[in-house]
């Protein structure tokens, strides 16, 4: 996998999460892929920030999309290499404050193993 096609894999990311199409934004992961969040750290103690598997990703993904319908990012920077993509974007919400984010995908074999987000 070289860093053009982890770059796909993330723009594909940001324009599934933009459109709220929750099944081709998990057609993106592994099956056991990993999710960290201090989101999920404050609204979701017992899993101290991190889920496991398409199932839990499912279920915490659509609760944000049901809870804010106008949630989107705003992309502003993305790097790539054959292994990792590191993304930024503004989380836009009507009525929220934008917030900066920086989100991490690990990338083997054309799916997405594990994510990690990094905000205030």
């Amino acid at each position: 996998m070289d860093s053009q096609k982890n770059e796909a894999i993330a723009l594909t990311w940001l324009e599934a999460f933009n459109t709220h199409d929750l099944e081709k934004l998990l057609a993106l992961y592994h099956a056991d892929a990993r999710h960290f969040s201090p989101k999920l750290k404050i609204r979701k103690p017992e899993t101290e920030g991190l889920i496991m598997g398409k199932r839990a990703m499912h279920e915490w993904w659509q609760e944000a999309f049901d809870k804010l319908p106008t949630l989107s990012y705003n992309l502003t920077a993305l790097t790539a290499n054959n292994v990792r993509v590191f993304m930024e974007y503004i989380r836009k919400v009507n009525g929220e404050p934008d917030m900066n984010v920086a989100e991490v995908l690990e990338v083997e074999n054309g799916l997405i193993i594990a994510s990690r987000v990094y905000h205030g």
